[in-house]
């Protein structure tokens, strides 16, 4: 049970990362917040690096991942316009809550092999360059007018 709120906890810092740079900055950022709750799970995560990550997983992560951006947008905006700290606070933790949840809802992947891809992305530049890559062409209309 600890475990899961751990790994909660590291998908939360990983996502709240995100919430203020690129994905490809959000991954190094990420990974520096989830190093001291990694440290509680290490034993499971040589595993999870050894083995390399399927197409299938890759493309998994890539859907929850647009899905928590969709979060995280919406809870950004939210969070920038609120001047009170403690309602900030509160925004924040609804926003992890509607986060992992995203994560939960999405097809062939789970909160853990989520964080795990996260992570790996963010210590192999050719798996974060994969992830852009599945990124890019899963949601091409989503990010076209972004970029312009």
């Amino acid at each position: 049970m600890i475990t899961r709120y751990t790994r909660v906890a590291s998908l939360t810092a990983a996502v709240f990362g995100l919430m203020v740079v690129s994905p490809a900055s959000a991954l190094e950022l990420a990974q520096a917040q989830e190093t001291q709750p990694a440290q509680q799970t290490a034993p499971a995560q040589p595993s999870a690096k050894g083995a390399p990550i399927s197409e299938q997983k890759i493309e998994a992560f890539a859907v929850a991942y647009l899905q928590v951006d969709k979060v995280r947008q919406e809870y950004s905006a939210k969070i920038g316009a609120t001047q009170d700290t403690a309602a900030k606070e509160k925004l924040q933790s609804e926003a992890s809550q509607q986060m992992v949840k995203a994560v939960e809802a999405s097809p062939n992947i789970s909160v853990e092999e989520y964080t795990t891809i996260l992570t790996a992305a963010q210590n192999d530049p050719a798996l974060a360059k994969k992830v852009q890559e599945k990124l890019q062409s899963t949601a091409p209309a989503e990010q076209a007018p972004a970029q312009q």
